[in-house]
C-alpha cells in the first residue's frame, strides 16, 4: 500500500467506521479535526462527539478549531503535512484554503447517491420523500457544497419500514468500503504528484496546485449539476405532521423524523382533565386502504377496540407506537386503555 497521510474530519457517529477502517489499514493519521465540545444544557457538562471518543480511545492527537477556515487552524492542518484530508460528518464547509492544505485536497463520504441530496441531512430526506433505493457517495471536495467529483458509490434499497436512524446506521457501514476504495485510488495516483508540490493558495472555486495536477478525469465523475437535489437540516419543528397530507407520505415523515427530530401532533385541550393541548410524538404508523369520507376532517380521531386511527388527506393512518408527553414509548392499544381521548377528536 503507498504511503498516505491522513488528517481525519468528523465529529458525528456515521464516519466512525470509516474512520476505524482507515486506522485498521494501516494509513498513517496526522491528526483528527473534530468540532467544539458544547456545553450541556443547564449544568451538564459538555459531551465529546463521537469522533473524539473514538479518536482518544485509538490516542490519536484531536485539534477542535471553532472554524476549520482559520489562518491559524489551516496552518495548524498545513503543519502536519498531510496528503489527504477524509471529511465525513464534519459539520463546516471547508473553504478552498483549506482544502489546499493537503497536497491531493480533501474527500468526503456523503450519505446519498450524488447529486441527489446535497446538504446535512441527505439520509432522513431520503426516507422522507420516500425513496425505495439510496447509497453513499465518496466526492473528491470542491467548495461548492456536495459538488465535487465522485470517486466511487455503493448502492442499497429502504426497506419498507427502516426508519431514518436505522438507514444511517447501515450507510454508514456501506461507507466503509467505498471510503478505502476511494483512499487508495488516491494513494496510488498521489505517486503522480510531486511531493515536494506546495499546496499553495487555490483562486475560489480551483483546486490547490498539487490536486489540479491529477487531472480531472483522474479525481472522479463530475455530477450533474441539474438533476441535484437539496436537503436541508432539519428542525424541530419539521416534525409536526400535517394530517392533510396523504396517508403514505405521513408514514414516511414518520419514519424520517426518527431518532431527531420525532414526529409530533398535539391533542386538543379539554380531552380528559387537560387544560391545555399536549404533545403526543408518534414513532410507528401504517398507511391503510380504507378511505376517509368527504365529511370527515383530516386529523380526526376514530377508535376501533384497541386500534387507533386517524384520518390523513385520503387514506387513514393505523397509529402503532407512541409516546405520550410525559411518558415512556408504548403500542397504541397500551395508551387506549387509559381513556386519553375519545373518538371524533381532531389532532392538529
Amino acid at each position: 500500500m503507498p504511503e498516505l497521510r491522513l488528517v481525519l474530519m468528523g465529529t458525528g457517529p456515521f464516519a466512525v467506521p470509516s474512520f476505524e477502517a482507515l486506522a485498521a489499514a494501516g494509513y498513517a493519521i496526522a491528526t483528527v479535526v473534530t468540532r467544539p465540545e458544547r456545553p450541556g444544557p443547564g449544568n451538564r457538562p459538555p459531551e465529546k462527539s463521537p469522533v473524539r471518543q473514538w479518536a482518544e480511545a485509538r490516542q490519536l492527537p484531536v485539534i477542535a478549531p471553532d472554524s476549520i477556515n482559520t489562518t491559524e487552524a489551516i496552518e495548524t492542518v498545513r503543519g502536519v503535512q498531510p496528503d489527504l484530508l477524509v471529511v465525513c460528518d464534519y459539520g463546516q464547509i471547508l473553504k478552498p484554503a483549506a482544502l489546499a492544505a493537503a497536497r491531493l485536497g480533501g474527500i468526503n463520504l456523503h450519505g446519498s447517491l450524488l447529486p441527489a441530496y446535497r446538504g446535512a441531512a441527505p439520509v432522513q430526506w431520503a426516507v422522507l420523500c420516500g425513496d425505495q433505493e439510496t447509497g453513499v457517495s465518496v466526492i473528491h471536495m470542491t467548495p461548492q457544497l456536495d459538488a465535487g467529483p465522485v470517486i466511487t458509490s455503493r448502492r442499497t434499497p429502504i426497506a419498507a419500514k427502516e426508519t431514518a436512524g436505522e438507514l444511517e446506521a447501515r450507510l454508514a457501514e456501506l461507507g466503509v468500503e467505498a471510503t478505502l476504495e476511494a483512499v487508495a485510488a488516491l494513494a496510488n495516483l498521489a505517486q503522480a504528484v510531486p511531493t515536494q508540490a506546495a499546496p499553495g493558495e487555490a483562486a475560489p472555486g480551483e483546486a490547490a496546485p498539487a490536486q489540479a495536477a491529477l487531472g480531472e478525469g483522474l479525481r472522479g465523475q463530475p455530477q450533474d449539476a441539474q438533476a441535484a437535489s437539496r436537503a436541508p437540516r432539519l428542525s424541530k419543528a419539521d416534525g409536526r405532521i400535517v394530517w392533510t397530507r396523504p396517508a403514505a407520505e405521513l408514514e414516511w415523515h414518520v419514519r424520517g423524523m426518527q431518532p431527531w427530530p420525532g414526529a409530533f401532533t398535539e391533542v386538543p385541550a379539554g380531552e380528559g382533565r387537560r387544560a391545555q393541548s399536549t404533545r403526543l410524538m408518534i414513532t410507528e404508523v401504517e398507511a391503510t386502504d380504507r378511505a376517509v369520507p368527504e365529511q370527515v376532517a383530516a386529523g380526526t380521531v376514530e377508535i376501533e377496540g384497541d386500534v387507533l386511527l386517524v384520518a390523513a388527506g385520503d387514506f387513514y393512518l393505523r397509529l402503532e407506537r407512541l409516546k405520550p408527553a410525559g411518558k415512556r414509548e408504548m403500542a397504541s392499544e397500551e395508551w387506549l386503555r387509559g381513556r386519553p381521548l375519545r373518538a371524533g377528536t381532531v389532532l392538529h
